[in-house]
């Protein structure tokens, strides 16, 4: 699926947020659509709204996205590709401002989290936003030179904001991954480059059911590069597995994985096969 082929797509946050930044990089023929929940997001695409949404899943130092495992199994949307990010943030101000200036400090919780240095080395206090973009267009539309907001540099360009330092993070490894999501279920060609097959699935209510799951996976060569498990409906008992492994469905190895996979579970749905981003390599 190609940007040319679709019209818009749909992200989280406000304009200039991380994802948007991602959106513009790998479809900028598309119209990126600013969602305020993660679930309007989901529900944009779902109703035809936008064609495609961005996602982040994953990152390097605050560990899986919240809240996306409450939606993604049963929204009927189908993973068609996967991008990488690296995280960068910028210290913004009203234009003019000076470092010496600055009082406050306003970013998302996971932001402040991750530029402590730079907070630290100036006293600033710092103010949790709803969203990076967002700090940076609360700063702009407040006009105070005492505060000053951490976010990505587009936003700043989309504000009107100073940037008075660069690259702010205390990490040069924060990296976020996004999936991509269609209501079209679009499945990359075998044998045409590496693979990642995203599934799901639950365990039997059976003595050793997940090793055994998972043991034809080992068997069969295959390397599984995700495993997580999530609560369904409330019950301690009820374990839901959200998995990934490398290769297509149609390797003779993630195929008799997959089949040994069944015996032991119940309710394997494919999410998508798609192409692994060169990140990965």
């Amino acid at each position: 699926m190609t940007a040319e082929q679709t019209r818009r797509i749909a992200y989280q946050g406000e304009p200039g947020a991380n994802s948007h930044i991602v959106c513009k990089e790998h479809y900028p023929a598309m119209e990126a659509l600013a969602c305020a929940s993660f679930e309007d997001v989901f529900a944009a695409v779902e109703s035809g709204e936008a064609d495609l949404a961005m996602i982040p899943i994953d990152n390097s130092i605050a560990g899986r996205v919240a809240d996306i495992h409450h939606f993604l199994p049963d929204s009927g949307l189908h993973i068609v590709a996967e991008h990488f990010l690296r995280i960068r943030f910028s210290l913004m101000a009203v234009p003019g401002t000076s470092l010496e200036e600055i009082k406050t400090v306003h970013s998302h919780v996971h932001a402040l989290g991750q530029c402590r240095k730079i907070i630290r080395e100036h006293g600033l206090r710092p103010i949790i936003s709803g969203d990076t973009a967002g700090a940076a267009r609360e700063v702009a539309e407040a006009g105070d030179r005492t505060q000053a907001a951490i976010s990505p540099p587009l936003a700043a360009e989309i504000y009107g904001l100073e940037v008075l330092a660069d690259d702010v993070e205390d990490e040069d490894h924060n990296t976020t991954r996004f999936v991509v999501l269609s209501r079209e279920y679009v499945e990359a060609r075998p044998g045409n480059g590496p693979v990642v097959t995203s599934f799901i699935f639950n365990v039997r209510n059976l003595p050793a059911a997940l090793y055994k799951a998972l043991g034809g996976f080992a068997t069969n060569g295959v390397n599984m590069t995700k495993l997580e498990s999530y609560m369904v409906g409330g019950h301690f008992t009820a374990t839901q597995f959200l998995a990934e492994v490398d290769g297509h469905p149609e390797d003779i190895g993630v195929r008799n994985a997959l089949e040994e996979l069944a015996f032991f579970t119940t309710d394997v749905k494919i999410l998508g096969v798609y192409p692994a981003d060169d990140f990965r390599a």
